[in-house]
């Protein structure tokens, strides 16, 4: 009888799903703990799981000859390199609906919270002030922008509707919108959005895609709000733009290097920071777990998989 194969899982997942992993038809290798173990755990590895502290470089990949199949605990693949997977017919999944609602729900909250001026409100509170003057403003009627509307924008949208806020959305992969969201060209929604809401993947077209000159289109008074990659905005660009009070305020739940190193940015009393949390529910990263084993499962199974993201210049 063979050898079952062997998934090594590099970081932590549910507890749940790794019990059920260890009830398939394999050999589970825990190696989340202890970070520097991973590399002696390669050679053997048929599967490997990650999220995103793991970076799945050529290198990594080299170290594990019999690997098959990368799995991403999560939507973006930015941290697993796709061209020497594909280079090697490993094929990589990800969960791309388990972080969905958590994301649009911090989003969401991250707009009523600018808006209001919420964060300042409460520092004062807390050092003794009671400063109860007409503060803040209301997120109904105001213009959310969307930058990609892919399946988490698109549940933002969703939820934004009852707050009586209007919605438009730049994204050359979506020419048109099924929920009736007016697709705009970039430039455009720069200058009409109360808010700049970013939700796309990272790639080399869009790195710092929110910078000096972008900025500057933006409307005087605008947030930007960041759930996407950090990559994306230009810190440097974004702090001269606040500290000149051309925008109003941002949230930032994403940085260019994490954990961030730009502290005068994060202690801007207009600027809002967490540190990378968007998916970090208990419900959302149950929905991870479990969504990553059961591709893992499928793909031990020979089975059809649900989520297998393409290797660059191959169809989808």
């Amino acid at each position: 009888m063979p050898e079952p194969r062997t998934v090594v899982v590099a970081d932590p997942i549910d507890a749940a799903a790794i019990a059920r992993l260890r009830a398939g038809p394999c050999r589970v290798v825990d190696a989340s703990a202890d970070p520097k173990s991973l590399a002696g755990h390669l050679g053997d590895a048929w599967g490997l799981i990650v999220r995103s502290r793991t970076k799945v470089t050529a290198e990594l990949l080299a170290r594990a000859p019999r690997l098959a199949l990368v799995a991403r605990a999560g939507v973006g693949v930015d941290n697993i390199d796709m061209a020497a997977a594909g280079a090697r017919g490993i094929r990589v999944v990800n969960a791309p609906a388990a972080a969905t609602a958590s994301v649009a729900e911090l989003t969401i909250a991250f707009y009523l919270m600018l808006v209001r001026g919420i964060v300042p409100q409460v520092s004062a509170t807390r050092a003794g002030k009671w400063e109860r003057g007409s503060h803040g403003r209301e997120l109904a009627g105001k213009t959310v922008g969307f930058v990609g509307y892919g399946r988490i924008a698109r549940e933002v949208a969703r939820r934004l509707r009852p707050f009586s806020a209007g919605a438009i959305a730049f994204d050359p992969f979506v020419p048109a919108s099924e929920d009736g969201t007016e697709m705009v060209p970039f430039g455009a929604l720069l200058e009409r959005a109360d808010l700049v809401s970013l939700h796309p993947a990272l790639t080399p077209e869009n790195h710092h895609l929110i910078n000096a000159s972008t900025l500057g289109r933006m409307k005087p008074g605008a947030y930007l709000v960041n759930v996407a990659r950090g990559a994306l905005v230009d810190e440097a660009a974004l702090l001269a733009a606040l500290k000149a009070g051309r925008l109003a305020g941002a949230a930032l739940d994403v940085y260019e290097v994490e954990p961030p190193m730009n502290r005068e940015l994060l202690e801007l009393p207009t600027v809002i920071p967490t540190p990378h949390i968007g998916a970090l529910t208990l419900e959302g990263q149950g929905r991870a777990g479990s969504d990553t084993v059961d591709e893992v499962l499928r793909a031990l199974r020979g089975e059809a998989l649900t989520s297998e993201v393409p290797a660059p210049g191959r169809p989808a």
